[in-house]
């Protein structure tokens, strides 16, 4: 359910298929673009009952408990709250087990520039060694905070803005989902007020949706 960022799906696609695909990831770009949404997607290819695939199922128990965020084989961690060492090595402490169920353990770190540099050399060790059954994911919206040595260990992957016509066609495909009304001219300006970000434009799409009583036109966004 990934709106563009063909050149991301195409590789990490390839690699599944073959086989390859790597221990720890940098997901780097905008707000909004799908960093964390391919990071869960990556999660559920790598776990699936019919996978490791580049199609996983979306049925199976372990696709369907990374959908509901129950899963307790992936496990998501924001960096903007959890910025320490201390916190760091409470990780590492549960990495030192294999998973529980699924074939991968997939750590998920967001904002992962706002890690100190102590939290950031504790990690360094995992993975550089990671054992065979992780899986890092990490995504920033800074990569140039993140440190070299970091980088030098990730697949690093950068996610584009999402073209404008692209975000009108998703805005307009969840009012006729949703049954409400979006005017076409009023799904161009939400899409170009969001910049390139998905999250900002269904943001926008729900504020002008509470404001307009499922009337959403011209007049209502202006």
């Amino acid at each position: 359910d990934l709106l563009g960022q063909e050149a991301v799906v195409q590789t990490l696609a390839n690699a599944l298929t073959a086989g390859t695909f790597g221990q720890a990831y940098l997901f780097s770009g905008l707000r909004g673009v799908g960093k964390t949404s391919v990071a869960r997607l990556l999660a559920k290819a790598v776990n699936c009952a019919e996978g490791p695939t580049a199609e996983p199922c979306g049925e199976c128990v372990s696709c369907r408990e990374i959908t509901d965020g129950a899963s307790i084989d992936v496990i998501e961690m924001d960096a903007a709250t959890h910025t320490g060492v201390d916190n760091v090595r409470d990780l590492q402490d549960l990495l030192r087990y294999r998973p529980t169920r699924d074939r991968y353990r997939v750590m998920i770190v967001d904002e992962v520039h706002m890690l100190s540099k102590g939290a950031f050399n504790a990690l360094l060790k995992t993975i550089e060694e990671p054992p065979p059954y992780l899986v890092w994911v990490f995504a920033t919206t800074e990569r140039a905070k993140v440190p070299d040595t970091i980088l030098s260990r990730c697949q690093q992957l950068e996610f584009r803005p999402v073209s404008t016509d692209l975000i009108r066609g998703r805005l307009q495909a969840i009012a006729e989902s949703d049954g409400f009304s979006l005017s076409p001219s009023a799904a161009v300006a939400i899409a170009g007020a969001a910049e390139g970000s998905v999250r900002d434009a269904l943001s926008l799409l729900d504020q002008l949706r509470a404001f307009a009583a499922d009337e959403v036109d011209d007049t209502a966004v202006a």
